[in-house]
């Protein structure tokens, strides 16, 4: 007897990190059913669209991608194929039957906290549509198969690691606590275990990811709530894991703990994405940030105090409701006396049943547009004196492919960027020391120093 040919999963991921690891999950949970990852759409015997609704039209854009899908499996079954067709992620916990109603050529629409019953759903998909957007009340990550190391050592040197989902903030312009609902950390035995065997796999670094990542409070096995400060000193000690990273971060949960780690642990990547998301504090109070412009910035004096080498990223929203050019100016300044090393910025936009989308005061899409031009263009300043500054620095670097160029190779500084610089294949997987010697328009370049390598 033969086994039956394997079945090909096809995941179109948008939006976030997160989303990135819950497809990695998913295509662990389907491979004991016969499922393989490939990365052509075409022969796919099930694809899933795993998808991001931050941004506005995020909607638009799923519906759209379906279009071409049905298309696709029109002509898959007139020639005696067949193509199931799955939509996950955060657009499909908020639009839920909405997307069977305008997209009648879907099988199965399921939530982020539905993918561990993903083989279910693919058996009852076969018998008809399937829509589970429910909040499971098991904790979906102990029902879900470690990843096989074969396909952990497949993903690559670096991975990212859940530690934490959904948010309790209530931001006025964000959707996340609706579709990813409460804040849960997953327990600390949970998170060890998985990170040993990406470690034992192979990988070198990884990113702990939450939607509110530093307010972390996963139990131990005797009960006791334990902060992500204290969670990457139990990290740090995993043997041959050399980097520990975690976004995104919530300014109102950076406590000592998590400070100190910074102060405390090599391993801990002197890179922080801590977002304001504006400079003025009216503006901040209309979001329900929690903080103003001066906690912020004295938060930041206090964590590059314990970690002087600490460069810092961000998140901005121009043109929220109500925004005036003087609010405007403020978040320019906050930035100014901040100095990101990098950012991300984007146009406000209204998500349906957020607070902001009832406000009043919207503010006109030309006048986002022009602002949204000038923060840009400030953050891509400081961008590039951050690069620049690395200039004659030595900076430790894991290197993780072959480069573009013979006799290259590339990999991440401390800092995220990519640096380039000659060397061996055999680098791969080790961080050397390398001098940074020039800047690039996206990169560094960087030498190897000869007494690291030996």
């Amino acid at each position: 007897m033969t086994s039956p040919a394997p079945k090909k999963l096809f995941i179109k991921t948008y939006g976030c990190q997160m989303n990135v690891y819950d497809s990695d999950r998913m295509a662990d949970a389907l491979a004991s059913h016969g499922y393989v990852p490939t990365n052509e759409l075409e022969g796919a015997d099930l694809v899933v669209l795993n998808t991001c609704h931050i941004r506005e039209k995020a909607s638009e854009k799923v519906f759209s991608e379906l279009g071409r899908l049905k298309e696709l499996r029109d002509e898959r079954r007139a020639a005696g194929e067949d193509m199931m067709i799955g939509v996950a992620g955060c657009v499909a916990q908020a639009e839920g039957e909405e997307i069977i109603r305008r997209s009648p050529a879907v099988d199965l629409v399921f939530g982020p906290q539905s993918y561990h019953r993903l083989p279910d759903l693919v058996t009852r998909a076969l018998n008809g549509q399937v829509i589970d957007t429910e909040f499971p009340p098991e904790d979906k990550f102990e029902h879900l198969p470690a990843p096989k190391k074969e396909v952990t050592i497949s993903r690559g040197l670096t991975a990212f690691l859940t530690v934490q989902e959904g948010c309790d903030k209530f931001c006025s312009f964000c959707v996340v606590p609706y579709t990813r609902g409460a804040e849960v950390s997953r327990p600390v035995s949970q998170v060890l275990a998985e990170a040993r065997n990406l470690v034992e796999a192979g990988v070198k670094e990884l990113t702990l990811l939450g939607q509110n990542v530093n307010a972390y409070h996963g139990l131990t096995e005797s009960g006791r709530a334990m902060g992500l400060g204290e969670l990457l000193y139990k990290l740090a000690e995993i043997p041959g894991l050399e980097r520990l990273r975690y976004t995104t971060s919530h300014p109102r949960d950076m406590d000592d703990a998590l400070i100190e780690a910074h102060r405390d642990l090599d391993k801990l990547m002197p890179y922080l994405h801590l977002p304001v998301q504006s400079g003025s504090d009216r503006i901040l109070k209309a979001m329900n940030r929690r903080h103003d412009r001066d906690e912020y910035l004295r938060l930041i004096e206090r964590i590059k105090a314990a970690r002087p080498d600490l460069a810092l990223s961000g998140d901005f929203i121009v043109g929220f409701p109500g925004e005036t050019d003087e609010d405007f100016e403020a978040t320019l300044a906050i930035i100014r006396e901040a100095e990101y090393a990098s950012a991300f910025s984007f146009k406000y936009s209204t998500r349906p049943g957020t607070p902001g989308a009832a406000m009043d005061n919207q503010v006109a899409e030309e006048v986002k547009t022009e602002r949204l031009a000038r923060l840009q263009a400030l953050v891509t300043e400081q961008q590039r004196a951050f690069n620049r500054s690395c200039v004659g620095r030595t900076l430790p670097v894991l290197i993780e492919r072959i480069g573009r160029q013979a006799g290259q190779v590339g990999g991440r500084s401390p800092y995220l960027q990519a640096v380039h610089l000659n060397g061996a294949v055999e680098m791969i997987g080790g961080v050397r020391q390398v001098e940074i010697i020039d800047v690039g328009p996206n990169s560094l370049v960087g030498r190897l120093v000869a007494q690291a390598a030996a």
